[in-house]
């Protein structure tokens, strides 16, 4: 069986009318933005169904609004679809939704605490001193080198989000990170100059942090760990308890987001589906970057919940790999359906491709374990006939759809059965 992760975005993913369409139709979402508009003292839904781009984008909006939207999700969700996470995590401001949302900040709180981060960081970056751009076509250890070379006259850059691992953003004076962009060019880098605040992860936050710490210590929190683990930016690892969420929210103003360390460590730990909360599809992208075998879904995005459901219960009724490789091979079949990434919203197309061949191999692989018997060649090919029909409505590229494959039938020694065998990608 696999492990579920929910994901919590970050500034960034905000758009004009955003969640619109849907939180009307949940009596639940409505009662988060009720709360939300009494904590933050002005209609905070009203600014994210009818504001516009550039009023969303002011930090000291963008950061309730997007704690606000991201909660009222994860109650819908839970509380029309109800299988719970395994494994949180947040990027960026994204973790205080993560804590909200496991418990260990009450909702009132979390939307306080994000508005004065946010004017916190505004006011930090009021003097445009700082700048920050999205690097790649190079490796991480370069990027920290030209940084290095590039921080001097007191000026300073420094990496400030690893996202993905060809996705790192640097931060910091504008001027520095101007001469770090012009070198990292210069040895076949890429800069992408990002239309945001100020910059942010960086040293220049300092005092943004050192205000965020007073104004922390007028809350509470929840004391030991937490029901659902939730990974920490700043670490990569799940919070140890309470204890920690004061001096780890504070330290992330200024440090780097290990986004790719967080996810690799859901991977290690077995998870297979991750459910991303809040507006838009940023943090599933990165996934497909970062590690491709946990399939991410968008609640935003996904054409209803009826699609995350079908995903979530197939995560949960995948039997563990039995002994016999022959048998194995239709468990394996239906763990990698699962894990595969989703690149096709159609739910037509996705029934029909994916839910109901799954379905019939997952009948298959119940009757033969009642039967206490081994399937037949013909049935074994059914299993591939199904991850065939499920890659191909997913989308998945043909050369990773041919590496899976692969690694079906290594992992249950048959490919001596499927020799011959063509993928019909």
């Amino acid at each position: 069986m696999g492990k579920i992760a929910f994901l919590f975005a970050g500034q960034g993913s905000q758009y004009a009318g955003m969640g619109k369409n849907w939180v009307p139709l949940y009596p639940e979402a409505q009662e988060v933005y009720e709360e939300a508009n009494e904590a933050a003292g002005f209609d905070l839904a009203k600014l994210t169904f009818e504001g516009s781009i550039e009023e969303l984008t002011r930090t000291e909006n963008t950061q309730p609004v997007l704690v606000a939207m991201s909660v009222a999700a994860y109650r819908v969700y839970m509380n029309r679809i109800g299988a719970p996470a395994d494994l949180m995590a947040g990027h960026s401001l994204g973790e205080i939704s993560a804590l909200a949302c496991a418990g260990a900040i009450s909702l009132t709180d979390a939307i306080r605490i994000a508005r004065k981060r946010g004017l916190l960081m505004q006011a930090a970056a009021a003097d445009g001193a700082g700048a920050m751009a999205a690097i790649s076509g190079v490796d991480q250890a370069e990027i920290e080198k030209q940084c290095a070379l590039a921080s001097r006259d007191g000026y300073s850059v420094a990496i400030s989000n690893i996202n993905a691992p060809s996705q790192i953003v640097i931060s910091g004076h504008k001027e520095a990170v101007q001469s770090a962009i012009e070198a990292l060019k210069s040895i076949g880098g890429r800069a992408v100059p990002l239309k945001v605040g100020g910059p942010f992860h960086s040293s220049l936050m300092a005092p943004a942090a050192e205000s965020f710490s007073e104004e922390l210590l007028k809350y509470s929190f929840k004391k030991g760990p937490f029901g659902t683990p939730v990974i920490s930016n700043i670490s990569g690892r799940p919070y140890e308890g309470g204890e920690q969420i004061v001096a780890n929210l504070v330290k992330q103003i200024v440090a780097p987001v290990q986004w790719v360390a967080s996810m690799k460590y859901l991977a290690e730990q077995g998870v297979t589906t991750a459910i991303e909360f809040g507006p838009g599809a940023v943090l599933t992208n990165l996934m497909s970057r970062t590690a491709p075998e946990i399939q991410t879904l968008s609640f935003d995005k996904s054409p209803s919940l009826e699609v995350i459901k079908e995903t979530v219960e197939q995560v949960q009724t995948v039997p563990t790999s039995g002994s016999r490789p022959a048998l194995s091979l239709l468990a394996r079949s239906l763990g990698i359906a699962v894990s595969t990434r989703n690149r096709n919203w159609d739910q037509v197309a996705y029934k029909k491709g994916v839910s109901e061949p799954y379905k019939q191999i997952q009948q298959l692989q119940e009757k033969l374990e009642q039967e206490g018997r081994e399937p037949s060649l013909s049935e074994m090919k059914e299993a591939v006939l199904m991850l065939e029909s499920v890659f191909k409505t997913k989308g998945t590229p043909p050369e990773e759809a041919v590496e899976r494959f692969e690694q079906l039938f290594a992992e249950t020694g048959t490919g001596h059965l499927f020799q011959d065998y063509k993928v019909m990608v």
